[in-house]
């Protein structure tokens, strides 16, 4: 996986990122997965949203009277975050060494980033450091199912098509299972861990399959988990 490919990436349709959001479908399938985060999280504290890009879900955290920190590592991105969301921070730098003294957050979120970080260990080595104790980390990540078996392929089928796509390219990117995201966060020292699938109803699909797919997905998620897109997870750092 190459850090740089994705940040040139990003970099590249920082400009362009949020129109992916504006359209109908795109505002509900970002809500749903806001949704699913912000449920998980502590209202009114401190967060840090590791991959903010442009600060979109920091914004509804903000809205719900918390306060927000961003990090990412496309310059661009940050650039629209700030503009966004002027009255929080933003730095730019990366997942495995942040910039932060220990114990600074009572939040870490990372919403469809994880899935890009090459070293996921350390990653989370770093989360649990700078948060405070009982602090809570919530993740949305791609999820490995036999629907997203076949993204990377397409992906990079498109790369190689030249086709010039928010998301579309070869990064190399991890599709995780329930397991995995357990095992990693258990490692890295949380507790109390719960791992949910969600989203059935897909950004990139055509409108009328979208309408069907959003009508099925409550169902989905619910008694057909291992078809979701997303798999999120939480954990708490202990208080002692």
């Amino acid at each position: 996986m190459s850090i740089q490919k994705i940040q040139q990436h990003y970099n590249e349709f920082a400009n362009i990122y949020d129109d992916r959001y504006d359209s109908p479908r795109g505002k509900i399938y970002h809500q749903h997965l806001c949704n699913h985060l912000i449920k998980r999280l502590p209202n009114k504290k401190i967060l840090l949203d590791i991959g903010c890009g442009t600060g979109l879900f920091m914004n509804q955290y903000v809205v719900g009277g918390g306060r927000a920190v961003g990090i990412d590592i496309s310059s661009g991105m940050v650039h629209h975050g700030r503009q966004r969301c002027p009255e929080n921070e933003f730095c730019i730098g990366t997942a495995n060494m942040l910039p932060f003294q220990d114990a600074t957050f009572d939040a870490i979120t990372s919403l469809l980033a994880f899935s890009y970080i090459p070293d996921p260990d350390t990653m989370l080595r770093e989360s649990y450091r700078v948060l405070k104790p009982g602090g809570q980390i919530a993740i949305c990540t791609l999820s490995r199912t036999v629907l997203t078996s076949i993204v990377p392929l397409a992906y990079r089928i498109g790369e190689q098509l030249k086709i010039k796509s928010v998301c579309v390219g070869d990064f190399g990117e991890h599709y995780y299972t329930n397991d995995e995201m357990t095992s990693l966060l258990l490692k890295a020292g949380f507790k109390k861990i719960s791992v949910s699938r969600c989203t059935f109803a897909h950004i990139g699909l055509a409108d009328p399959i979208f309408k069907l797919t959003r009508m099925v997905e409550p169902i989905i998620e619910e008694k057909f988990p291992s078809l979701a897109y997303n798999v999120c997870v939480t954990g708490q750092k202990p208080n002692n």
